[in-house]
C-alpha cells in the first residue's frame, strides 16, 4: 500500500511500490540497523524519507522480554503526525507513506514528509544564552509554546518518547514576534517513537518532561523560568502543583538530574524547589 498526498502525485508520479520508494538515492543523515533517514529533492522541492526495513524476529523477542510493546515501522509516526495536525501543533508534513509485510517482523515501511525549511533547533538558538541572555519577552514567550506543545500532546494521549529542546525547530520568520509578546511558530519533529493512548500514563510523562528538562538544563534558565513552564503546562499556580503533584515533579527532576549525571559527571545546579 503506498499513499502520496494529492497535490504531489505529479511530483511522485514515477513512484509507485514500496520497492521505488525504498530504493530512492538520498543523502543519509541518520543511519541505524532496521531505519536510515535521508534528504532528497524533487522538482525542485525538499523532503526527507525514513525507510524502515525488516527487523526480523530477533528484534521483536528483545522488545518483549524487556516488557516493551513492539514499535515496528512508520505506520505510528504517520498516525502521531496526522493526530499533532488535527490537534493544531506544527509538525512535519506528510508527503507520502507505505508500508507491506504480513507480520512485524517482515514489515518494510518509509514515510516521506516535507523539508521543513528556515528553521532553528531551540538547541541550537539557546545554546548562547548562558554568556549573551537573551530578551525577557523572547525567552517566557519560547517557555510558555513549549510548554503549550507539551500541554496539548499529554491531554490528548500522545507521549513523544525523544522530548528534547533538539526536536523543536522555531520558524525563524516568527522569532521578532516574541519580542511583541505575540506566538511564535515552533514545529515538533521526530516522532517515531511516539505512542497515543487515551491518556498518557504517568511514567511516560515524566519520561517526556524530563527529557526536556534535562536538554534545558545548561541553557541558562533560572527557577523562575522553571516555575513559568509549570504554571503553563499546568493552567494553574506552580505552587498548587509542586504540592500536588509533588511525586510527578519529583520524579521529572530525578530523571534529569540522573541523565546529566551520566551525560556530564556533574550535577546541575537549576533545581526545583518542592514543597
Amino acid at each position: 500500500m503506498v499513499y502520496i498526498r494529492e497535490d504531489l502525485k505529479t511530483v511522485f508520479s514515477q513512484y509507485k511500490s514500496i520497492d521505488d520508494f525504498l530504493n530512492i538515492n538520498n543523502n543519509i543523515v541518520r543511519d541505524f540497523k532496521n531505519r536510515k533517514t535521508g534528504r532528497f529533492e524533487l522538482s525542485g522541492k525538499g523532503f526527507y524519507i525514513k525507510k524502515h526495513f525488516e527487523c526480523g524476529m530477533g528484534t521483536l523477542i528483545d522488545e518483549l522480554l524487556n516488557l516493551r510493546k513492539p514499535h515496528i515501522g512508520a505506520v505510528h509516526e504517520r498516525i502521531a503526525l496526522d493526530k499533532l495536525s488535527e490537534l493544531g501543533i506544527d509538525t512535519m508534513k506528510v508527503a507520502a507513506f507505505g508500508t507491506d509485510g504480513n507480520t512485524l517482523s517482515s514489515q518494510r515501511s518509509f514515510i516521506v514528509t516535507d523539508e521543513i525549511t528556515n528553521v532553528i533547533s531551540l538547541e541550537d538558538f539557546c545554546q548562547p544564552w548562558p554568556t549573551t541572555p537573551p530578551p525577557i519577552d523572547l525567552k517566557n514567550g519560547l517557555i510558555r509554546k513549549v510548554a503549550s506543545i507539551a500541554k496539548e500532546q499529554h491531554k490528548n494521549g500522545i507521549n513523544h518518547r525523544d522530548f528534547y529542546i533538539c526536536h523543536f525547530l522555531l520558524d525563524i520568520a516568527t522569532i521578532d514576534q516574541l519580542h511583541h509578546k505575540k506566538t511564535p511558530r515552533i514545529y515538533l519533529i521526530d516522532l517515531h517513537r511516539a505512542q497515543i493512548r487515551n491518556k498518557v500514563p504517568f511514567r511516560w510523562r515524566v519520561k517526556d518532561i524530563g527529557a526536556l528538562y534535562y536538554s534545558a538544563l545548561n541553557i541558562g534558565l533560572t527557577p523562575r523560568d522553571l516555575i513559568r513552564f509549570i504554571r503553563c503546562y499546568t493552567g494553574e499556580p506552580a505552587k498548587k502543583s509542586l504540592v500536588r503533584d509533588k511525586a510527578f515533579w519529583h520524579a521529572v527532576q530525578n530523571r534529569a538530574v540522573n541523565i546529566y549525571q551520566r551525560d556530564f559527571k556533574s550535577t546541575p545546579t537549576l533545581v526545583l524547589k518542592s514543597k
